[in-house]
């Protein structure tokens, strides 16, 4: 009787939280979504942005419109929610961003930016198909590296741009990355990963799986 009611109660305390995942689940999704179709519709890599609302939209849209930038957000997202200070890991990654954007505005040339983008995702994706957690340094340094180079990346779009078009597509942009990273660190935490000693969930390693797929085609792509 006893073991009964404690099951119920175990039960009804998870149902918040699978339903708090399900919601970032469906987030991230709606996202992926508009990559795809954005892709389809032939959206040009280099838009033209005349000013401070141009600039905040596609700030919002640049993060998720390359495919292979996204899966990378949410793999350091899902990483992240191994460590309980990994918040500060996605905070890293969005101000690489934005300096390898002040970079590539300085004209500064950082070689190999697809190659670089595609391999850190395979890295993430090996990353979490490791029986044991990943280490925090090296998580936040490829955070970091991938970061400048996704960065230099999208500033392609604000070539040429004013001062205030600049600072509305990098709030922008930030508000899309810090919104990705943390839905997908929630997922995380929903699905086990911040335990103490936890072997990482099995669909954790499938979804490692597929982000080394998606990062070996995109670096087949880039190396062709």
């Amino acid at each position: 009787m006893f073991k009964t009611k404690l099951s119920q109660s175990h039960a009804w305390g998870e149902f918040p939280t699978l339903r708090l995942m399900h919601r970032h689940i469906g987030a991230i999704a709606v996202l992926i979504i508009i990559s795809l179709l954005s892709s389809l519709s032939g959206t040009p890599d280099l838009h033209t942005i005349s000013n401070c609302w141009e600039g905040f939209i596609w700030g919002l849209a640049d993060p998720v419109i390359a495919l292979n930038c996204l899966v990378g957000i949410v793999a350091i997202g899902i990483l992240s929610s191994v460590f309980v200070r990994g918040a500060a890991i996605a905070g890293c990654f969005v101000l690489a961003t934005v300096l390898g954007i002040v970079i590539h505005l300085f004209q500064l040339n950082l070689p190999g930016t697809e190659i670089a983008i595609a391999i850190s995702t395979i890295v993430f994706g090996i990353m979490l198909m490791m029986p044991n957690q990943p280490n925090f340094i090296v998580l936040a340094i490829v955070g970091i590296s991938a970061g400048l180079f996704q960065g230099y990346a999208d500033a392609e779009s604000i070539i040429g741009a004013g001062m205030m078009p600049l600072i509305g597509y990098i709030l922008g942009m930030t508000l899309t990355l810090f919104a990705v990273a943390m839905s997908a660190r929630e997922i995380g935490i929903a699905m086990g990963m911040g335990e103490i000693n936890q072997i990482l969930p099995w669909k954790v390693s499938i979804t490692g799986f597929a982000l080394c797929a998606i990062g070996i085609v995109f670096l087949s792509n880039s190396i062709i």
